[in-house]
């Protein structure tokens, strides 16, 4: 009697023992599995952000629609811009030959042209070696005195300006009046 008692205890025991151990086992199986899924969560994340990021890259490197898109809408810019300049030259130009040609004609009418064909900086060159009265000195404004003194609130008649030969010419304009636009 003796033996089946302990034997059964020692069953008993064994029992308890793989019980424990399975328990033990088990525990053991679902912490590794929570880690495995906590570890998959933090990789899936990063497997997701790289995803995000690779996507980011291919839309921006080969979206050639929209690429081209603003390609044309800066040579139109440009373009535009060049159009404005080049109008901008041409006016300057027309506005340069017209103030050339007139300063020609005041050349060729004064008494710096004596007939020559010399060019307008040697007739210069020439008139200034001679001693000849400068371009300043003759825009220079004379005051014509006047005889007799007017009274306040009337015109001063007798001090005058000439300004037809007096005032210097600017563009075609004399000083002091305002360019036409």
């Amino acid at each position: 009697m003796s033996q089946q008692r302990t034997l059964p205890q020692s069953k008993e025991l064994l029992l308890q023992s793989y019980n424990k151990r399975l328990k033990d086992d088990i525990k053991s199986i679902l912490d590794n599995f929570t880690e495995i899924i906590k570890s998959a969560r933090v990789r899936a994340g990063e497997s997701l952000m790289k995803l995000v990021s690779d996507l980011k890259q291919f839309l921006i490197l080969n979206d050639f629609p929209s690429v081209n898109e603003a390609i044309n809408q800066r040579k139109q810019q440009l373009r535009n811009l060049q159009e404005e300049c080049d109008k901008k030259l041409i006016t300057l130009r027309d506005e340069i030959a017209v103030d050339l040609y007139e300063l020609e004609e005041e050349y060729y009418s004064s008494s710096l042209w004596d007939g020559a064909d010399l060019p307008l900086c040697e007739a210069y060159r020439r008139r200034e070696e001679e001693g000849a009265v400068t371009p300043e000195e003759e825009m220079a404004v004379e005051v014509v005195p006047s005889a007799s003194v007017a009274a306040p609130g009337e015109a001063n008649a007798g001090a005058a300006l000439s300004t037809t030969a007096l005032q210097p010419q600017v563009n075609g304009h004399r000083a002091g009046t305002p360019d036409p636009v």
